[in-house]
């Protein structure tokens, strides 16, 4: 297999199902930020934390590269002409958003109750957690926009939303597993 192609040096890209778009097309944009996504996360897999937590990593990237070509998957596309799917993958749902459920519900339960917002940072490790958060919650904001303009499968927000919720719990579970402080956001009260 070939890396390079050359279809998209005009500035057009094709989407699963053979439709060129601009490579700014808002489909596009939310799949890309999926894999910028995955490579945040990517991130923190590769370093010093439990194997539960890497294999959890794992599993999630998986589930981000199939919700990456649920959107590459134009509607007017997802079936061929004999009525099968085209995308002939498991998908990104409900099962996927469970087990996000459960694994923030168990570091949940080793954390002590939130009191006040937290600050990004305290170790390193907590700062890649952190900006995978916001990476999730773009592109959570760049598939509601998508959706608003054509079919999505509901299951992708859910996944998203859930996502960005797990990297929170995770970082404030990695900054206690790492001994790193948390640091609350408590605003300056004006004089």
């Amino acid at each position: 297999m070939k890396i390079y192609t050359k279809t998209g040096d005009k500035g057009t890209t094709a989407l699963f199902g053979g439709t060129r778009v601009p490579k700014y097309n808002l489909r596009i944009e939310s799949y890309g930020t999926a894999d910028e996504l995955n490579s945040h996360i990517g991130l923190i897999r590769d370093q010093e934390i439990s194997e539960h937590i890497k294999s959890s990593l794992n599993k999630i990237q998986h589930d981000i590269f199939t919700l990456g070509a649920m959107l590459a998957t134009p509607p007017e596309k997802e079936t061929l002409k004999n009525g099968k799917e085209r995308l002939n993958i498991l998908k990104v749902e409900n099962n996927s958003i469970e087990f996000l459920e459960k694994e923030i519900d168990k570091m949940n339960e080793e954390l002590p109750q939130m009191t006040h917002f937290i600050l990004p940072g305290g170790h390193q490790t907590v700062s890649f957690c952190h900006i995978a958060r916001c990476v999730c919650r773009r592109t959570e904001r760049l598939v509601v926009e998508l959706s608003e303009q054509e079919p999505i499968n509901p299951d992708v927000l859910m996944y998203l939303n859930r996502l960005s919720d797990y990297l929170f719990v995770l970082a404030r579970k990695l900054s206690k597993d790492l001994s790193a402080k948390e640091i609350k956001w408590i605003p300056e009260k004006k004089n």
